[in-house]
């Protein structure tokens, strides 16, 4: 048994955020609720890797309130976030490319994690990871620098896996990298849904968050300039032609 869909996991409120002396965020509000793939949209310079980054407390310069299973997060450092089950995906992968990929997913490996209810979250080993990434699999003793940077980004989010978060912040994943390694991506979240795993990703592309969210939230210069389901914001040519044609 799992926990009910419908529960709100992460909330912000009144979210603004700078570097130095800019500021890059202007009072976000958004929510990611139990069950749900939220795609974060916009440009390039629109805020959506420095929201994730304010999230899940990366900037130390941030305002608003962010809560996570009902808990104030809002100045909490990265790895308290992590400890309560919120999981961060760098667009930067930062693997450790001098130690293999099963060195890599044991670094992230957390206890297992139950729901308020009692009910097991999931809960993720190597063995089910390598069925969702069996590249990995194939190449468990290979160094991280040794791998394509499609590959990486897979070792990223398995690492992050490790941890049985219950959220997983995901940025950008699409970028950067071949078709195919796209859409096992796609493939992946999808099966990450379906196990239980709720995600807020960063993204630019909109075939690809089409085919993965369930909602979206538009952001220009900082601000949310609009939130739909998937399906209105695919369907909103004069939205999509505003914020988020090249």
């Amino acid at each position: 048994m799992m926990a009910a869909t419908g529960t709100t996991l992460l909330e912000a409120r009144g979210l603004a955020a700078w570097y130095g002396a800019a500021q890059i965020l202007y009072d976000v509000d958004l929510k990611v609720q139990r069950g749900e793939v939220v795609a974060l949209m916009g440009r390039n310079g629109a805020g959506k890797s420095t929201t994730l980054k304010a999230l899940i407390g990366m900037l130390s310069k941030r305002r608003g309130t962010v809560t996570f299973l009902g808990q104030d997060i809002s100045r909490s450092e990265p790895h308290q976030a992590a400890r309560l089950g919120l999981g961060y995906v760098p667009e930067d992968r930062r693997i450790f490319t001098d130690l293999t990929v099963m060195e890599n997913l044991a670094v992230g490996r957390q206890r297992a994690r139950q729901w308020a209810d009692g009910s097991a979250a999931p809960l993720w080993t190597c063995e089910r990871l390598f069925e969702l990434f069996p590249n990995l699999g194939e190449m468990c003793n290979r160094m991280g620098g040794r791998m394509s940077g499609g590959e990486q980004q897979m070792l990223t989010i398995a690492r992050t896996l490790m941890g049985n978060p219950y959220l997983v912040l995901l940025d950008e994943p699409s970028e950067g990298v071949a078709p195919v390694i796209v859409e096992q991506m796609a493939h992946m979240i999808l099966a990450l849904k379906a196990q239980g795993v709720s995600i807020l990703l960063s993204e630019q592309n909109m075939h690809f968050a089409e085919l993965v969210s369930d909602r979206a939230y538009v952001l220009e210069k900082g601000q949310i300039r609009y939130q739909a389901s998937m399906k209105e914001l695919s369907h909103n040519e004069e939205v999509r032609r505003a914020y988020l044609s090249v």
